[in-house]
């Protein structure tokens, strides 16, 4: 597929750069830097949810051969952290638990030995004397009735409030109204490779090899937690197996390492066990939605009211402000003309959340998606026509929702109607009534979703800067990091398609605080629209000096100047023509170039576009057992619309990915705490996800629908996968039922959850 023109090699399906060494086992995580003479950590956690610490005994431990030291927070004096500017300051976290735990896996102490082994054996022997106090589980809980205050310096247990949409009755002139309670669930990152860092003191400065998507403001937090000045600490992301939003920012283990090894002058490690990784790493989800919908009776849509509970966890952050997200995105892709939104963020004794893929906006997508169905059914109309009636359309673009967003492009009726023909929808629901009719134990279910997104809002600019070496080779840098996406091979294609060279002769530098000037990331899909532009603009700098500089050479026009397999001469006289390497050696000779001209071939910019708002259909295909309640995904079909494409083959893994996960939401997972807190599901045992034995084969066609917010046209796609299927998939089971009365089945459709609705309409 060409996106951006004939002869572009952006919007072609070039395979990933760096596959060939991780599918060979020569990629280079952070466990396989092996420093000589180097420590490792055991973190002791709390056993209790909620208690007051008497006492920490540390002598056992010490004891123990190989082990170096145990340290709380009392010896290492670092500061509390307040998660998010907007979260109150009362809620700050300690690095290391201190006075009180409010979750089990709060960190109380840590242990550091010769080996890993030595640690973990000795992280057994320190003894935490913990009174008990009473747990705080869910929000609801937390909201009403606040006998117990988790942070006395706060007189609730609220950590954020957010209210849009005014006094208005938004529901005044509907003739029909559904009503629903949604659960969007609990839900742990999983990520393939947990949490991960090495620190080695290096004289006065910190070399940090760690698994983060924002090396730039890791470095900052330990600077700052350290009281270094930032250029003393150097942050390296190697390969990073996932991170899926959890692993931004700077946990408090990390920062407790860091302080350890500029403390002990050696270098120390921590990876952390899956266990760990389960009960400690952020969560994400969380939330209780009370939502009203309602409609003419021809099906236009008049308004809508939504109150959301979100849990927050112990220690509120960025995940105070995810349902302030949902709320944004909660007239979906609808032209609803009121919308009344109220959500509370309340802080419980469970593990903190964070954002997690798609951080408030699958919330969304799964609260108005799942109420559009259950409309659809009161009305009587196709739920596939039913959206259609209510679409923003094309030409109201851009379009400022009574959410608060302003959506930058989008064709809502295009995606749709691409999805119907690649589903053969007609053919399915032909089908279904077949199974109907004859009263088969496998009902098919067929569940729609259309959504729409925001990504790289309110974020930051990126950095990206491009040179070319003497050889002629051309360096890119960027602010972003990759872990999984793709970045070698598609900002590799951006700076190859300005300059007219070989995709082989460039070469990507990111995540590391040394090789980059600055940078935010990746976070909230954004490395291509923002990082890509930066690189896209920067090698256009590089190319206006080199046309510049070859015609100053050749005593030629600029304009007729052109790149092309990698040389640089006018067009229609190829023999004239500059190689990169010498065009290189006359912009290192002050000599050689015009008047006024900086020497060197380089560029750097900071592209701080706004973010955009990537869209799309999805249809999950589903086999129910009304005997037993079990669920069985059949076929799955996707249209998404990320803007251009700049490689269509990174940009389709990444929906397969996030349709996985969406469907781990809707099927599968759910992290569960007992009546004390303590976690159920702490091992992948317990807690499950899907693997390929539950997934279908993925049938998925782009839509193209340029952002113009940024000179690639691009949208992020990061996430859209995950947005997409949750409330497709969930749909698709009632969908299976609803001729038997059943209306809605929370997440995950376990087949109990589903047995049991089935149960409830025919009893």
């Amino acid at each position: 597929m060409t996106i951006l023109g004939p002869g572009s090699i952006l919007g072609h399906a070039v395979r990933r750069r760096e596959d060939e060494r991780l599918v060979t086992g020569t990629g280079r995580y952070v466990d396989d830097v092996q420093p000589p003479g180097c420590l490792q950590v055991a973190f002791v956690r709390s056993a209790l949810a909620h208690a007051e610490i008497r006492s920490v005994d540390t002598g056992a431990a010490l004891a123990e051969p190989g082990v170096v030291g145990v340290f709380t927070a009392a010896d290492l004096d670092l500061p509390a952290r307040v998660g998010f500017q907007m979260v109150p300051a009362p809620f700050a976290r300690p690095r290391l638990a201190a006075g009180r735990v409010r979750f089990v896996g709060e960190p109380v102490a840590v242990v550091v030995a010769e080996s890993r082994e030595a640690a973990a054996d000795a992280a057994q022997l320190v003894s935490v004397d913990l009174e008990p106090l009473p747990p705080l589980l869910g929000p609801g809980a937390a909201l009403h009735h606040p006998s117990v205050i988790l942070f006395a310096d706060h007189a609730s247990n609220v950590a954020g409030h957010f209210v849009s949409g005014g006094d208005q009755d938004p529901l005044e002139g509907a003739e029909v109204t559904i009503r629903g309670r949604f659960i969007n669930q609990r839900l742990a990152p999983v990520p393939m490779e947990p949490e991960a860092i090495l620190v080695v003191p290096e004289g006065a400065r910190l070399s940090v090899w760690v698994t983060s998507q924002t090396p730039f403001d890791l470095r900052a937090e330990i600077a700052s937690s350290l009281r270094l000045d930032e250029r003393d600490v150097r942050v390296v992301v190697p390969d990073m197996g996932g991170g899926f939003g959890a692993k931004a920012g700077a946990r408090s283990e990390l920062i407790v390492v860091a302080a350890l090894a500029r403390r002990l002058g050696r270098p120390l490690k921590w990876i952390e066990t899956r266990s760990e990784n389960l009960v400690a790493m952020t969560h994400g989800r969380g939330q209780i939605q009370e939502v009203e919908l309602g409609a003419t009776r021809e099906g236009r849509l008049v308004g809508m009211r939504a109150q959301v509970l979100a849990d927050v966890g112990a220690y509120p952050g960025i995940a105070t402000i995810l349902p302030f997200l949902t709320g944004q995105m909660s007239s979906g892709v609808y032209d609803i003309p009121r919308i009344r939104y109220e959500a509370h963020s309340v802080a419980t004794t469970t593990t903190p959340f964070g954002a997690y893929r798609g951080a408030g906006r699958p919330e969304a997508a799964a609260m108005v998606e799942r109420a559009m169905d259950m409309l659809a059914v009161e009305l009587g109309l196709d739920p596939a026509e039913l959206r259609r009636h209510n679409f923003i359309q094309p030409e109201r673009f851009p379009h400022k929702t009574q959410g608060g967003a302003t959506y930058d492009s989008g064709n809502y009726e295009r995606a749709l109607d691409a999805l119907l023909e690649l589903s053969q929808y007609s053919e399915l629901r032909a089908e279904q009534a077949g199974r109907r009719e004859q009263g088969d134990r496998l009902q098919l279910g067929i569940g729609l979703s259309v959504y729409v997104e925001v990504t790289a809002v309110g974020i930051g600019p990126e950095w990206g800067a491009v040179s070319v070496e003497q050889d002629g080779s051309v360096l890119v840098r960027c602010g972003t990091t990759s872990f999984g996406q793709g970045h070698e091979t598609s900002l590799a294609q951006v700076a190859a398609e300005q300059l007219g060279v070989s995709m082989e002769s460039v070469r990507v530098i990111e995540s590391d605080t040394d090789a980059v000037e600055r940078g935010h990331g990746s976070v909230g899909s954004r490395s291509m629209q923002h990082g890509g532009s930066a690189v896209h603009e920067a090698a256009e700098g590089v190319r206006d000096k080199a046309r510049e500089l070859a015609a100053h050479l050749l005593e030629a026009d600029p304009q007729d100047i052109v790149f092309v397999s990698g040389r640089v001469g006018p067009a229609g006289v190829p023999d004239r023509a500059l190689t990169w390497a010498a065009l290189a050696a006359a912009a290192a000779d002050p000599a050689r170039l015009p008047e006024g001209m900086e020497p060197g071939l380089a560029e750097e910019v900071d592209f701080n576009g706004d973010g955009s708002y990537p869209f799309g259909a999805h249809c999950a295909v589903v086999e129910v057992d009304v005997e037993t309640g079990d669920v069985r995904l059949l076929r799955y079909f996707a249209v998404d619309d990320c803007g251009r494409i700049i490689n269509p083959l990174l940009a389709e893994g990444q929906v397969h990915g996030g349709i996985a996960q969406g469907v781990g939401q809707a099927l599968y997972e759910e992290f569960l705490f007992d009546a004390q807190g303590n976690p159920l599901t702490a091992s992948l045992l317990d807690y499950a996800i899907p693997t390929i034995g539950e997934m279908p084969q993925v049938v998925a066609r782009p839509t193209v629908t340029p952002s113009p917010n940024n000179p690639l046209g691009a949208k992020g796609i990061g996430e859209s996968g995950t947005i997409g299927s949750t409330p497709a998939v969930q749909n698709a089971v009632v969908d299976a039922l609803s001729h038997l009365g059943v209306r809605h089945i929370d997440m995950p459709l376990s087949p109990e959850r589903v047995w049991s609705a089935i149960q409830a309409m025919t009893a």
